[in-house]
């Protein structure tokens, strides 16, 4: 999604409405300990000044080490004292549906494709609209 269709990847993952310490977190990090800056929650930049390079799911992706299996499905931030801060179960998960969701009917349909292409065989069909007419004589 990075290079083929930026617009959506900067819709996923790149706000704060997860976040877990609010005013917090501007950097994506796989191991976000006693730094309040740190977050590995989709959605969990909750400070304002938080950069741009860093509002894109695939940044997420690839800053809290989804792919060795970390932060998934539970995110956590870093906290300051006594830190991190873990999510509720399947905060990550759910911040990522809460994003797609939002996503428009067009942007819907691209990334069900991409699921699709990920999963051997799969195919994404869409109906826009079923009608039928019987009639008896």
């Amino acid at each position: 999604m990075e290079i083929s269709h930026p617009n959506i990847d900067g819709k996923v993952c790149s706000g704060n409405h997860a976040a877990l310490q609010a005013s917090q977190g501007t950097t994506y990090h796989e191991k976000p300990h006693q730094t309040d800056n740190n977050t590995a929650q989709c959605s969990g930049l909750g400070n304002g000044s938080a950069g741009a390079d860093q509002k894109f799911l695939s940044k997420f992706v690839s800053a809290v080490g989804l792919s060795e299996n970390k932060n998934w499905p539970t995110g956590q931030a870093g906290k300051s004292s006594s830190g991190p801060v873990v999510g509720a179960p399947n905060s990550n998960a759910n911040a990522v549906a809460k994003d797609l969701v939002a996503l428009n009917r067009d942007e819907k349909t691209i990334v069900a494709g991409l699921l699709a292409k990920t999963i051997e065989g799969g195919e994404v069909v869409e109906i826009r609209a079923v009608s039928s007419t019987f009639i008896r004589i």
